[in-house]
């Protein structure tokens, strides 16, 4: 009975049916009560999800209330700002209540947005008033009205007419606090342009306009825009999760599968938004400057303690995606904030997210279901949301950037804890490893504990989560040898999906020709299923290869490590390993070392096959221990890294069940080392995996390995979602792959008005036209334009626009660009965009790096001839095309080796290329190499700004964490731009004082770049200052500051200037002249004093005291007092500033001038002192503490220099005068205005005294100043330093703390780098002096003058116990010092020899290479012959078959290596352990240093003024730092 009962449904399934889906009810009770509440418990519908049904309806609600003064003023309010009367306009509100009988429920979200963003501007303003910088008054402005202090504390000091009514709106929303969110002033504060316009949604960001802006400026919009795009993207997103869930509780496997994908389409189409916002100046309304942030982040601060920040975090997306996957962990930061804003959300989202989390989880059911459709599509989900390169891991990608540059330019931190005090990351890496901390707890539940940053997954096996095979090659042209294959790869059953420009990662496997090399050469013919064990590396692709299984990690084999290793090209690192494994015993290996380019052409089969007969057998069997577990297998080989491929076909099936790739095979000639005097071509790894030789074997050999891949979506480079939008297609060979797939989709909706199709295709010859049949229907059928360029063939093919037909016409060999000259009316009207009268089109270029040079030559040129007068007006245009997202690269190409012999760049000439003066070039430096990136800077996706603030430094460390290392198209365009290599550390052969100084001097470099680039983002829109609007537009930027309806704008132009100018004055510099500097003074100080004979007066430059004096200078006061006159007009709004609008402007733009030019000048200086270490490394005769005492000299003086220009800025920026009637547009009124301002404040009287007589003069001549200080003087003032420095507290543990600590920050802070820089500094010098306490009290007690021998006894030895000999200190922790007479003599011969050891120097560096050469071998290199035509097939052989059929013919392990194991039998594991544990290793006979050559340094070092300044001191002029009599230092003129 109970088996049949079980035949029935069962209670809680049907009761579950007739109550329906949670999800679903919520929403459709919140689709019901909704209309009639004003969606007070927040909006959630089926259609609209989460975003407001009608966007008018609030607001127009409001407009017809009396609560329309608010809105009226919300209007009013940009220009308030610009005006300064924000906190008048807002008082002089009357007072209308938020009750129901006044504000109808329909007008309450637009009332609680209004009421909302008046609270936090008033907030804002009252905060910055202009005395929170420099400032000579106390007295601030206090409105007469009555404030809602009554109300709560997040009310106090604002006026009760808009507290009282914000307090009631709220209560009625809900909200048990009053308090601004992060949709309140985003999502619902937009209008609608064409609320018709549908698809994909209808909140796009060109179709939206921002309501109420509060500052008014397009930065501010386009910010705004873009939140609220990203929250609109995902408006069908709530439909299609309730609609799984129901599947889920009715068991519809296939309703739920096509449910899922559509919600994984939803969700790989949000990252788009992020684009939306725009670093690049040229993208019109989307620019969006992150130094700018700093200003929003103050005015959305949270009212008060208690409430929630207004984060990102907020946006229901995130919350709602967490729910679905089954978020388990929110133990980060951003997880514990996150389910703390989840408590304030308006009810219905709350209930939403918590039918989805509690009731019929969908990953649950999926798992359970066993279906690997449903499996594949979720771990797509899981993906597209939280992978990557998905939705979360673009988000974090993008905010890396603006925050880098935001952190630069005065941020003081963000809502990613990276203002965390105690963190050793900058702030930006900082939220970078919070993003990354959440993300890796979303994917916890799917990929367990992962050991490695989501960034490291980039490039990598990991990204390759699906199985595949073969199932055919075939012909895309007539070339007989198959050069170019259509490769189709089974997708049955994977659940994988992928639109227009995705691209395909596969993992290559080696030819088995390549795995039987290695096999041979190590003697593993035997050993092929023997498990290995594996190292960590190997133990994660075991275990991600189970994953992708669904089932255990399996145990991988020695076959399996030869196919799925690196084993080509041969790398620098590859080689070492054998190299050190073979203790430097093999030529062969030492003959690759000494290449000039890397990588290498060939492979580690290749290298193993020479080796092995050249190398001692002996030496062999110790290498590769075949006796043990093989673990230095899997150390030698390391896992390949995939090959991504575009897709080159459209499916309209709702799971795709193939997938089409157009492979190149790549070749190239083998390394002569290897092949000898043979001609052998090679095939690259992936390509020739994929589309081998047809003489190859490999298509013939069975082999059940799977093949993992994985799809992967290019944000830059997709169609448009206007279908009727034109496009372009520029390719070369088999570029053309992408495009295949852009035609056939846009094709197949040819009916809904599909735009126009040109395809530019440039190939070697008619034989490799790919798909030209395919493209001849589409041709005739008057759906696409093709048109060609043969570069190595007569018989051409011409476009009959007339027949529409390619027509053959006989005409000379051309390359693309021709082609495009030749059709430049066309293309240059689809660049240019539809505000320039163009096209508006969409352009994409496709293939190598010499194809997009020949592309961009030709679109150039084109652009010239049709529509430019220059050639800079033709890039202006392009250059706009790029930043508004119509120019699109996809960029290939195989490993080009570099050469690694050309001369060396040293740290300053690269600190030297910042590219902040027009003109200038950029220079960066990544990974020991330099490239110039001036020329790609505005076809940068992530903006120009960014590639400008890493401009001029080393940024590998950025690379890394944008996974930019790892990405091939980035290393492949790198290749274009690259100068040279960068100038390695010198090696001070074994001195750590020196190496010490070198770090820290580098570092202080960096600063000094960092400071230089940082500070032009602010300083080029203060100089742009122009009344008429006219400027130097990159002076400038995009946007004038000054100026708001032909007004003076004091909310922006007269506030920036005002706040940047009090963090410069009175954080004086903080970067460059506060700890990191001091940390340099006092460890240059410390070397100086402790290599001073003993009885010696000991005088130090006054660097800190100079500086300290420059700071407190009536230079400074004066500027200082200058600066605080600007504050005034802030204060006093409009009503004076009228009076001196071109003097602010011009007073602006010296000041900054002034700036650039310190900074400038600090920079040179540091270059200097860089370019000493080298010299001081090229002294081959001197010990290294003469090296030390003569660097720390010169590096003291270089400081000196520095602390003087200090001075001389000042000196220069007190001359600068706001005063200047002689510029106003009415001189009389200005010169009165002034007149009044003196009568009133009483200063006017002061000019009436007569002067009194013999006034001491300011100045004091250099003779009668102190000539240097001591070394106690330094302590003291580096210990006051470290006392004085800011206490270091806790970090925030709130978004809600993190907010209001940055609203409550006055400008004079340091930004959070600058912050991060100090606090680390700080932290140095009181480690350096808690390391040297014992030296330092030592050096502090020294004697000031020479004293006799009897002084010394009454001082040491008080009683008169002479008896026995004085001895030493006991402190002494160094040998004991050198006379002053036997120094000068070593200083003497020092000198004398410093010309001729460099010469010496130059020419040890020019020798040729020492690595002798290696024999011819015995045996040739391996080959498979190469046949012109198809060969006919052979029966299928098995991979261990062929494999021992290629090891017969190959170089095998000598017998002495099998005799010395005893058997051919494989080892067990057991015993292979133990074996391990008995045995030891010969030590290396010859380190890896030993066989490389010392690169040739290609500029040489500025040290003039340091071997000035040495060979002054061997003449008998004490310099600074140098012990006797100390004269007058002679300072070169810094102006």
């Amino acid at each position: 009975m109970k088996n049949i009962d079980a035949l029935n449904a069962a209670e809680h399934d049907l009761l579950a049916v007739a109550l329906g889906a949670p999800a679903r009810q919520v929403m459709i009770r919140a689709e019901q009560i909704g209309p009639r509440t004003g969606w007070k418990d927040g909006y959630l519908s089926a259609e609209h999800g989460f975003c407001p049904p009608d966007y008018n309806e609030a607001p127009g609600a409001l407009a017809n209330s009396p609560g329309r003064i608010w809105s009226d003023l919300c209007e009013r309010m940009p220009g308030c700002v610009a005006r300064g009367r924000v906190r008048e306009s807002v008082a002089a509100l009357p007072l209308v209540e938020g009750t129901e009988d006044v504000i109808p429920d329909r007008a309450l979200w637009a009332a609680v947005v209004a009421l909302g963003m008046l609270c936090s501007i008033y907030r804002y303003e009252d905060k910055n008033d202009g005395h929170e910088g420099v400032t000579v008054s106390t007295a601030k402005y206090r409105p007469n009205c009555e404030m809602g202090d009554d109300l709560g504390e997040e009310l106090v000091g604002i006026p009760r007419c808009i507290a009282l009514p914000y307090w009631q709106v709220s209560r009625r929303l809900g909200r048990a606090i009053p308090h601004l969110t992060f949709f309140d002033q985003s999502s619902f504060n937009m209008k609608i342009k064409d609320p018709t316009s549908t698809y994909p949604y209808v909140g796009r960001f060109d179709n939206m306009e921002m309501r109420w802006p509060v500052f008014g400026e397009r930065t501010e919009m386009a910010f705004q825009k873009g939140c609220a795009e990203t929250s609109a993207s995902f408006q069908h997103g709530p439909d299609a999760i309730a609609a799984c869930q129901e599947h889920v509780m009715n068991r519809n496997v296939e309703g739920l599968l096509r449910e899922m994908i559509r919600l994984k389409e939803i969700l790989e189409r949000m990252p788009n938004a992020f684009h939306s916002i725009n670093t690049n100046p040229n993208s019109g309304e989307n620019y969006v400057p992150g130094h700018q942030w700093i200003r929003w982040g103050k005015f959305s601060a949270p009212l008060s303690k208690r409430c929630p920040a207004s984060s990102g975090l907020q946006f229901p997306p995130f919350l709602v995606m967490d729910a679905f996957l089954g978020r388990k962990k929110y133990d980060s930061f951003l997880g514990k904030e996150g389910l703390h804003l989840r408590a304030w959300l308006p009810s219905n989202l709350r209930a939403f997210i918590a039918a989805i989390e509690y009731h019929y989880r969908i990953p649950e059911f999926v798992q359970q279901s066993g279906d690997p459709r449903l499996m594949g599509v979720m771990d797509g989900i899981i993906e597209a949301y939280t992978g990557e390169r998905g939705f979360m891991g673009t988000h974090r990608y993008k905010v890396f950037g603006i925050l880098e540059i935001a952190s630069k330019t005065g941020r003081t931190e963000t809502n990613g804890l990276s203002g965390a005090p105690d963190s050793n990351e900058k702030p930006w890496e900082e939220t970078h490893r919070q993003f990354s901390e959440a993300m890796k707890e979303r994917l916890e539940p799917y990929r367990g504990n992962i050991t490695i940053e989501p960034h490291e997954m980039r490039g990598t096996f990991e990204e390759c989560r699906y199985r595949s095979r073969v199932l055919g090659r075939s012909f895309v042209d007539s070339d007989p040898n198959r050069s170019i294959a259509m490769v189709t790869l089974d997708l049955e059953n994977t659940g994988i999906t992928f639109q227009p420009g995705d691209r395909l990662a596969v993992m290559p496997l080696n030819s088995w020709g390549e795995c039987a090399k290695v096999a041979a050469a190590l003697g593993l013919a035997d050993y092929l299923d023997y498990r290995v064990t594996l190292n960590a590396q190997w133990q994660r692709f075991a275990q991600h290869l189970g994953a992708v299984r669904h089932t255990s990690a399996p145990q991988l084999t020695v076959k399996d490590i030869l196919r799925r290793g690196h084993l080509a090209p041969v790398t620098k690192d590859l080689a070492l390993k054998v190299h050190d494994l073979l203790r430097a015993s093999s030529n062969t290996v030492l003959q690759v070392l000494a290449t000039t380019e890397w990588p290498v052409r060939g492979s580690l089969g290749d290298l193993l096959q020479a080796a092995v007969a050249d190398t001692n057998p002996h030496i062999w069997d110790r290498a590769f221990d075949l006796t043990g577990d093989l673990s230095w297998l899997v150390d030698l080989i390391p896992v390949e890294v995939p090959r991504t491929y575009s897709i080159s076909n459209y499916s309209q099936e709702l799971l795709p069940s193939t997938v089409e790739l157009t492979i190149s095979r790549a070749e190239y000639k083998l390394c002569s080392t290897f092949a000898g005097n043979s001609d052998i071509t090679c095939a690259g790894v992936g390509s020739g995996f994929l589309n081998p030789f047809l003489s190859s074997n490999d298509e013939l050999i069975e082999s059940d390995e799977d093949i993992l891949v994985g799809v992967s979506r290019p944000l830059n480079f997709q169609l448009p979602i206007d279908r009727a939008a034109p496009c372009a297609y520029f390719a070369g060979g088999s570029g053309i792959a992408p495009f295949r797939s852009f035609w056939q989709a846009r094709l197949a909706s040819h009916t809904n008005a599909a735009g126009r199709d040109i395809l530019y295709l440039g190939v070697q010859s008619r034989e490799k036209f790919c798909y030209e049949d395919e493209l001849r229907e589409y041709v005739d059928a008057g759906l696409m334009e093709v048109h060609l360029a043969f570069s190595r063939d007569t018989r051409g093919l011409v476009y009959d626009r007339r027949s529409q037909d390619l027509v053959e016409k006989e005409m000379p060999p051309r390359y693309i660009d021709a082609l495009i000259v030749e059709q430049g009316a066309t293309i240059s009207e689809l660049v240019m965009s539809k505000k320039q009268g163009g096209l508006g089109g969409y352009l994409y270029v496709c293939g190598s790096v010499s194809v997009f040079d020949s592309v961009m030559n030709g679109i150039r040129k084109a652009i010239y001839n049709h529509c430019s007068a220059t050639m800079e007006a033709s890039d202006m245009i392009i250059n706009k095309a790029f930043a508004e997202r119509r120019f699109m690269l996809d960029v290939f190409m195989s490993p080009k080796p570099l050469p690694c012999n050309l001369p060396t760049i040293p740290l300053s000439q690269l600190a030297r290329h910042t590219g902040h003066r027009p003109g200038g070039r950029m220079w960066i430096g990544v990974h020991g190499s330099v490239y110039d990136v001036t020329d790609f800077s505005p076809m940068h996706p992530g903006g120009t700004i960014i590639i400008k603030s890493n401009a001029g430094v080393d940024c590998s460390k950025t690379f890394d964490n944008l996974a930019h290392t790892n990405n091939p198209e980035v290393s492949s365009l790198l290749t274009k731009y690259f100068v040279g290599q960068l100038t390695p550390k010198p090696d001070f052969r074994g001195s750590p004082e020196l190496a010490s100084l070198y770090d820290l001097w580098a570092a202080y470099l960096r600063t000094t770049v960092e400071t230089l680039v940082a500070h032009q983002f602010e300083m080029y829109e203060i100089m742009g200052a122009s009344d008429d609007g006219t400027s130097d537009k990159y002076l400038r930027g995009s946007e004038n500051i000054w100026s708001r309806e032909h007004l003076v704008n004091i909310g922006l132009g007269v506030r920036m200037f005002y706040d940047y100018q009090s963090r410069l004055l009175q954080g004086g510099f903080s970067a460059l002249f506060g700890p990191k500097m001091q940390e340099l003074v006092l460890k240059l100080s410390f070397a100086l004093a402790d290599a001073a004979t003993t009885g010696t007066e000991m005088r130090l430059p006054d660097v800190l005291g100079i500086i300290a004096r420059a700071k407190t200078s009536p230079d400074a006061v004066a500027t200082s007092q200058e600066v605080a006159l600007v504050g005034q007009f802030i204060c006093e709004s409009s009503s004076n500033v009228r009076f001196a609008e071109r003097g602010i402007f011009n007073y602006a733009a010296k000041s900054v001038e002034l700036d650039i030019e310190l900074l400038e000048d600090i920079r040179e200086e540091a270059c200097h002192g860089m370019d000493a270490f080298d010299s001081i490394a090229a002294m081959d005769t001197v010990s290294d503490a003469q090296r030390l005492t003569v660097l720390a000299s010169f590096l003291m003086q270089t400081l000196e220099r520095m602390a003087k220009k200090l001075e001389v800025f000042y000196a220069k920026l007190a001359q600068c005068k706001i005063y200047q009637p002689e510029l106003e547009r009415n001189p009389a009124r200005a010169r009165w205005n002034l007149v009044r301002r003196r009568v009133r404040d009483g200063s006017f009287f002061v000019l009436t005294q007569e002067t009194v007589l013999g006034a001491a003069p300011a100045y004091v001549p250099a003779q009668q100043r102190k000539t240097g200080v001591d070394f106690d003087d330094v302590m003291s003032r580096i210990q006051a330093s470290i006392r004085s420095a800011p206490k270091v507290g806790p970090a925030p543990q709130t978004l809600n703390a993190m907010h209001l600590a940055r609203a409550s920050t006055p400008p004079v802070e340091t930004s959070a780098m600058t912050a991060h820089e100090n606090n680390t500094a700080v932290r140095a010098m009181s480690s350096f002096i808690d390391a040297n306490m014992r030296s330092i009290r030592r050096l502090s007690k020294m004697p000031p003058v020479p004293l006799t021998f009897e002084q010394l006894q009454q001082q040491f030895d008080p009683a008169g116990r002479v008896g026995r000999p004085p001895t030493p200190p006991s402190s002494t922790s160094r040998s004991p010092p050198l006379s002053a007479l036997s120094r000068t003599t070593s200083l003497e011969r020092m000198m004398a020899s410093t010309h001729s050891s460099t010469h010496v120097r130059g020419r040890l560096n020019s020798r040729a290479s020492p690595f002798p050469t290696a024999t011819s071998h015995a045996t040739g290199p391996y080959g498979i012959p190469e046949h012109g035509v198809r060969s006919p097939p052979t029966p299928p052989l098995d991979p261990t078959s062929a494999m021992t059929a290629m090891i017969g013919k190959l170089n095998v392990r000598s017998s002495s290596s099998s005799s010395s194991r005893g058997s051919s039998v494989p080892p067990s594991p057991a015993m292979s352990t133990a074996s391990i544990g008995d045995r030891t290793r010969v030590g290396r006979s010859m380190s890896v240093r030993s066989v490389q050559s010392r690169r040739t340094h290609g500029t040489k070092p500025s040290t003039n003024s340091l071997r000035t300044f040495k060979l002054g001191s061997v003449g008998g002029t004490a310099g600074s730092g140098f012990v006797g009599e100390r004269l007058p230092v002679k300072i070169a003129p810094t102006f």
